[in-house]
């Protein structure tokens, strides 16, 4: 149902994914996150493609939070800004970060390879439906997420959606 996997640099440091449908208490959610009294990014999975993305964006969220360059205030919030293709954290936020009225919710939680603890609290915050992670692609939002990362036909000729948003996560710091 979860998906735990290692980070390549940092080895003791796992990356827990953890998707549910079907919520009815998102607000209260967000508000506990909003208050840091969650220790995980809550993440619209209607905006991602692939678990892979998320992860990836744990990943480089964990980097700049190892490095001292976050740009926002904590690696969780990190996580949700790496997601976005733009440098705005606000709009990030309103993009891939869970809304009040949101039914379903990714939780990604950066921990040490034996601090599965956290994940389960979150979990059981969760009034909904646990989904396995790799299901995540029957709540995307294809068009969504075509439009947010300008993603045109032709490029998906010569590779996929994925790779499209993950290159374009990847470079924003450059452009």
């Amino acid at each position: 149902m979860q998906l735990t996997q290692s980070l390549e640099l940092y080895p003791d440091t796992r990356v827990t994914q953890v998707l549910f449908k079907s919520v009815k208490n998102a607000a209260e959610l967000r508000q506990k996150a909003v208050e840091g009294k969650i220790n995980g990014a809550l993440i619209n999975p209607t905006m991602l493609v692939d678990p892979f993305q998320a992860l990836v964006a744990a990943n480089k969220a964990f980097h700049l939070h190892s490095t001292g360059n976050m740009k926002t205030r904590s690696l969780n919030s990190e996580i949700i800004f790496s997601l976005s293709p733009t440098n705005n954290i606000s709009e990030a936020f309103k993009r891939f970060g869970i809304s009040d009225r949101d039914d379903s919710v990714l939780v990604v939680v950066v921990h040490g390879k034996d601090e599965m603890q956290a994940v389960s609290e979150i979990a059981a915050m969760v009034d909904g439906q646990q989904l396995p992670v790799d299901e995540m692609s029957s709540l995307s939002d294809l068009e969504k997420i075509r439009k947010l990362y300008k993603v045109t036909p032709q490029e998906e000729t010569c590779g996929s959606l994925l790779d499209a948003v993950v290159c374009r996560m990847a470079i924003k710091d450059v452009m």
